[in-house]
C-alpha cells in the first residue's frame, strides 16, 4: 500500500518538474526525495518519471497516478475537514458538480442565504457533463450534482428542484434563420446542428422531448457550449443548447426558441445511503425545505 506521504512528495514533484524545488516546498533533502521516488517507482514496478537535465517530465503511468493522487488527497482532506468540524460554529465545506445551466443561480442564492449564517462553511464548484459530475460523485470528489433530468439510476437518490431549462438554437444574426422568432421542432431535421456530446453518445435522449437525433444533420459536437459559440459564428453550424447560457451581446450571435417547447427538469443528485459532514447535510436540509416551499 502506497503512503500518503509518498503521494505528498509525488505530487510536489508533478508540480515544481524538479526535484530541487520539489525538496525545498517540502523541507526535505535532494538525496531523501529523489531515494522516497525510486523506492515508489519500484514498489509499483512502473517508471514515473522522465528525467531530463533541468527538469522531471511525468510518463504515461506517473500522469495516471498524479490524477489519482491529487483524488485521493482531496478526499483524505475532505474526510479530515469533516471531522473537525466545531460543533458551535458550523465549519467544512460543500463541493457540487454541476453542468450548465441558469439554474445555478438560484443554488448561489441559497448558498449565499446559508453562507451568511455560516461564515466558516466553503463552496466549490466543478463544472463539467453529466457523466464528469457522477464520475466525480461516484468517487465522493463532490457531494451533490445538479443535473438535467430525466437520469434514472436506483444507486441515486434526487431531489426535483421545480425548475427546468429550455432548449432552442443558438445561430448568428446574419443568418436567414434569424428572421424567424421561434423555430419549428420539425426544421431540426434539415439544419447543421452542433449537439451536446452527451446526446450524440446516447447518454441524453432526445427523445425526452420529441425529437430524434438520428433523423438530424449533425454537423459536429460539443461538451460545454463555450467553444462552440465560434463555430456558430463561423458559420459550421446552429447549437442546440440551452437558453440563457451564452451572452451574445457584441457577437454575431442570437438564440431562437423552439417549438413546441423542449425542456427537461433539474435535480440535485446525491448517492444513496452517502453518509455526509454537518456542513453538506444542513445544505441539504435547507435545500429540501426550499424546493418543498417551491413545490
Amino acid at each position: 500500500m502506497i503512503e500518503t506521504r509518498l503521494l505528498h512528495y509525488f505530487l510536489a514533484i508533478a508540480r515544481e518538474e524538479n526535484i530541487t524545488k520539489a525538496a525545498e516546498t517540502l523541507y526535505v533533502t535532494q538525496s531523501t526525495l529523489s531515494k522516497q521516488m525510486m523506492d515508489l517507482e519500484k514498489q509499483l514496478g512502473k517508471q514515473l518519471f522522465i528525467r531530463g537535465k533541468r527538469k522531471l517530465t511525468l510518463t504515461e503511468e506517473g500522469l495516471f497516478l498524479r490524477d489519482r493522487a491529487r483524488e485521493i488527497m482531496l478526499l483524505l482532506d475532505n474526510t479530515e475537514e469533516a471531522f473537525h468540524t466545531d460543533t458551535k460554529e458550523l465549519s467544512g465545506s460543500i463541493a457540487i458538480g454541476c453542468g450548465e445551466t441558469v439554474a445555478m443561480d438560484s443554488i448561489a442564492q441559497i448558498f449565499s442565504e446559508f453562507h451568511a449564517q455560516h461564515p466558516h462553511v466553503k463552496i466549490h464548484l466543478h463544472n463539467g457533463d453529466a457523466d464528469t459530475v457522477l464520475g466525480r460523485l461516484n468517487k465522493g470528489l463532490i457531494d451533490m450534482g445538479l443535473l438535467l433530468g430525466p437520469i434514472r439510476q436506483e444507486k441515486y437518490d434526487y431531489l426535483n428542484i421545480h425548475q427546468k431549462d429550455i432548449y432552442g438554437l443558438l445561430i448568428p444574426k446574419d443568418c436567414e434563420l434569424a428572421a424567424q422568432e421561434i423555430i419549428n421542432i420539425d426544421q431540426l431535421k434539415t439544419l447543421p446542428v452542433l449537439l451536446a456530446e452527451q446526446t450524440f453518445s446516447g447518454h441524453q435522449e432526445l427523445e425526452w422531448f420529441g425529437a430524434d437525433y438520428s433523423v438530424m444533420n449533425v454537423v459536429g459536437t460539443y461538451n460545454l457550449i463555450y467553444n462552440a459559440t465560434f463555430l456558430v459564428e463561423h458559420g459550421v453550424g446552429y447549437a442546440l443548447c440551452l437558453d440563457r447560457l451564452v451572452n451574445t451581446e457584441g457577437r454575431n450571435l442570437t438564440f431562437r426558441r423552439i417549438v413546441p417547447e423542449l425542456s427537461v427538469e433539474l435535480y440535485m443528485v446525491t448517492k444513496k445511503y452517502q453518509a455526509f459532514s454537518p456542513a453538506v447535510k444542513m445544505f441539504l436540509d435547507e435545500l429540501r425545505r426550499r424546493v418543498a416551499i417551491q413545490a
